[in-house]
């Protein structure tokens, strides 16, 4: 876990020192004087630029609940004191947190259109996820490698690009020369296969995907998001992947998967 003063520092880098949506997009701006008032003047005492995802009453008493840069905090109500964990309810074993980036992410992934894309998917799906993907990490190379499987098992795949190394960096590039290729399925086949892809330019939304990736609060690859927003993993197995999207439809919480973490 980051330290709060860390956390708050680094969360204004790349897309998270865009401009904060607009109040109409989010819903009610804050009034003046309120609790969610104060707690976004605490978060902008620290840093000016800082992008507050949402604020909202927080579910204890006297806090305010922050999205900022995909990771969640508490501000006191009157703005003096800040939190930053998960916030559990030990009765119903859950992370309170965690429905609000859930929500967060949900909404994030719908504004991508499937054309900015690149889908895997059996004839009649079961489930869709949308997975952030690289084109050099060895878990979504391993991840893609069994595309045909995750499919066989009723699973569609959504990739969205996430060039772990950063706007600009030769990562990025190859991403881009498959978002660009005229065939960008087996573009993204070739590149997580150490084939080089041609390099073209186009109108692309390769930047757009990981600064949403960001504000979603991927910090590296793969992250594996189910329609609802939940995080399955980093690389998930084909059959664990499917038995956790079965326990969710089913309203039940994923068993512990034996995903490995993100690189």
């Amino acid at each position: 876990m980051k330290p709060i003063a860390l956390l708050l520092l680094t969360l204004c880098s790349l897309s998270a020192c865009a401009q904060e949506p607009a109040p109409a997009a989010k819903g009610r701006a804050a009034a003046p004087g309120s609790a969610a008032a104060s707690a976004r003047d605490a978060l902008r005492s620290i840093d000016p630029s800082i992008r507050i995802e949402s604020i909202s009453a927080a579910p204890i008493p006297g806090f305010q609940q922050a999205i900022v840069g995909g990771q969640v905090v508490y501000v006191s109500n009157d703005g003096k004191y800040l939190m930053q964990g998960t916030l559990y309810d030990v009765q119903g074993r859950r992370d309170l947190g965690e429905g609000a980036l859930k929500r967060l992410r949900r909404e994030l992934v719908a504004s991508v259109p499937v054309a900015d894309r690149i889908v895997f998917a059996p004839k009649d799906p079961k489930y869709t996820v949308t997975v952030f993907t690289d084109v050099e990490c060895g878990y979504c190379r391993k991840f893609h490698s069994e595309i045909a499987e995750y499919n066989r098992l009723g699973i569609a795949v959504q990739y969205l690009a996430f060039p772990r190394m950063g706007l600009g960096s030769a990562d990025f590039r190859k991403m881009v020369a498959v978002w660009c290729a005229a065939d960008r399925r087996k573009a993204l086949t070739d590149a997580k296969n150490g084939t080089d892809v041609p390099y073209r330019a186009c109108t692309n939304p390769v930047t757009m995907e990981y600064e949403l990736g960001r504000r979603a609060g991927l910090t590296g690859t793969p992250m594996v998001l189910a329609p609802d927003g939940t995080q399955l993993g980093g690389y998930v197995p084909p059959r664990e992947l499917r038995a956790a999207l079965d326990a969710l439809a089913r309203g039940q919480a994923p068993a512990a998967s034996g995903a490995v973490g993100l690189q």
